[in-house]
């Protein structure tokens, strides 16, 4: 594993669309989809709303979020973070934490009171050390 030496600093920032390519390698360490199809879907889904956070270490992208703003009845407004990864060669460098650190904030600063996300269970822990908690309503779907 390569990390970030001590007092090397992670940059989290938006991404323009124009680096939505670069992204693609990290993202596919995530999720199993083509760099066409990926692009595609954040296209689609940028425009209600879906941006893409990365987290660089030497001007290197070694993170990736993806996060939208919602507003339910219920819930009223909040921040839905779709998608967290850190390449796996920069685990446990502090880029996970960076960028769920920047989404709150960002969550915060559109007066929003939650992040609401889905986890692996390999990734429960890492959320619980920031405070989440299983929310207990089940989630369901159906195919069709």
């Amino acid at each position: 594993m390569t990390t970030p030496a001590r007092g090397t600093a992670i940059t989290v920032r938006r991404l323009s669309p124009g680096e939505w390519p670069t992204a693609f390698p990290v993202i596919s360490q995530l999720r199993s989809v083509d760099e066409a199809e990926f692009l595609q879907a954040i296209s689609r889904q940028s425009y209600s709303g879906y941006e893409l956070v990365g987290a660089f270490v030497d001007g290197k992208l070694v993170g990736l979020l993806g996060m939208r703003p919602v507003h339910t009845l219920a819930r009223g407004a909040f921040l839905y973070v779709d998608d967290l990864v850190v390449a796996g060669s920069h685990r446990g460098s502090g880029a996970g934490r960076a960028l769920m650190d920047y989404a709150e904030a960002d969550a915060r600063a559109r007066n929003m009171n939650w992040v609401f996300l889905d986890a692996k269970p390999d990734a429960v822990k890492f959320y619980e050390r920031r405070d989440y908690v299983l929310h207990p309503a089940p989630s369901m779907k159906k195919a069709l």
